[in-house]
Parts: C-alpha cells; structure tokens; sequence
C-alpha cells in the first residue's frame, strides 16, 4: 500500500510517519502531485496556524491536488481544519473547502484552558469504518486553539468549552482534531482503520 504523507510543513510529520510504521506502512513524505495522487491513501498532516498552512500549500501547487485526490484522505489536526471551508485563525482564511463548514477559536473562560492540550474523551461516535473498535468515552490526546462545531460532517465530538468535532467526514475525506500518532492504543487503531477498514 501506497501512503503519501503531503509535505506541508507541519511538525507532526515525523511522529505521523513513525506510527505508520509501526503498523508495518510505509509512508512517503511528498509535495510531489504525481506521488500524491499515485496513492492508496493520503494524509494531510499539520501543526500551526491556518494562514501558514494554506500559504504553504498553494506556493506548492497542492490546493488543486487535494481536491483531485480519489483515495481516501485524512487531515490531522491543522490538517483537518484546512479541509474546512474557511478558519477564523489569521484574521480569517479560505481553506480548501473539501468539507462543508468553519472552523472557530476555542472561546477561553474559567475553567477552559485555551489551548485544549491534554486527553480528551471522544462521544457521540457515528458508527463508520473509521472508527470500527473504538468506544464511545475513549480518549485521544488534542493540542489545539481553533475547532469545528460539531455538525452533519462530525463522526465523534468531544466537550471542551463547547462541543467540537473530533473525527469528520465528508465522502471520502476524513478529519482528526486529535493526534492520532499520540493517541496510544487508540490513535494506533484508528490509524490501522484507516489504512485497512476505510475502503480504498
């Protein structure tokens, strides 16, 4: 199995890469569109802000890329915000559109620290191969600022100030707030049901 890991710069890549080898895939870090749509999967990773995240990604040509990709494709975390339509981050950015809806700033108040970092639980799961054995209350490890409200596209949410999507989908692009490559047990089979149960 073919696995492009898009090179947009973020910091995660090499822990997303190392868990992927962990379940014995071997993953590709590419910018190159060939590559990418090559693929029998496609995960977008990312960590930062939503301005720098789309810049770097249209100074390498792979806005279109990613809405031509026909395999299955993944966001993680900043990856998974710029599926959206637009983020409130940066002042406001238009982000790739391949999942309806908008991402927003955690509001922080007593009692809700902004960033959310730490173990989280994931609730309300949608049953979807994604998520194919994990449980309703398991938790996964989030670092982040912005979110999407839970939605019609959201396959898990979790409560942080709010309730925000955890897992999306729309077709055949899925999203993790989450990290899944720090998520121990859990982020390592929603990872393994990405590459084996989603269908190719």
């Amino acid at each position: 199995m073919r696995v492009a890991l898009v090179d947009g710069g973020g910091t995660n890549i090499g822990s997303v890469s190392y868990a992927l080898e962990r379940l014995g895939a071997t993953s590709r870090l590419t910018a190159d569109p060939g590559d990418i749509l090559a693929a029998d999967r496609v995960i977008l990773p990312g960590v930062g802000a939503a301005g720098a995240g789309m810049r770097r990604l249209r100074e390498l040509g792979l806005v279109d890329v990613l809405h031509q990709v026909e395999a299955p494709l993944l966001g993680v975390c900043l990856g998974m915000q710029l599926l959206f339509e637009r983020s409130a981050e940066d002042g406001g950015v238009e982000t790739l559109g391949l999942v309806p809806g908008e991402v927003r700033g955690i509001p922080p108040r007593p009692g809700v620290r902004v960033p959310h970092m730490g173990w989280n639980s994931l609730v309300d799961l949608v049953e979807d191969p994604l998520l194919t054995g994990i449980e309703e209350g398991e938790r996964a490890y989030f670092v982040h600022s912005y979110a999407a409200p839970s939605g019609a596209s959201t396959l898990a949410a979790t409560e942080h100030g709010g309730r925000w999507s955890a897992v999306v989908r729309s077709g055949r692009r899925w999203g993790a707030q989450f990290h899944p490559e720090r998520s121990s047990a859990l982020g390592a089979r929603f990872l393994r049901n990405f590459l084996h149960e989603v269908e190719g």
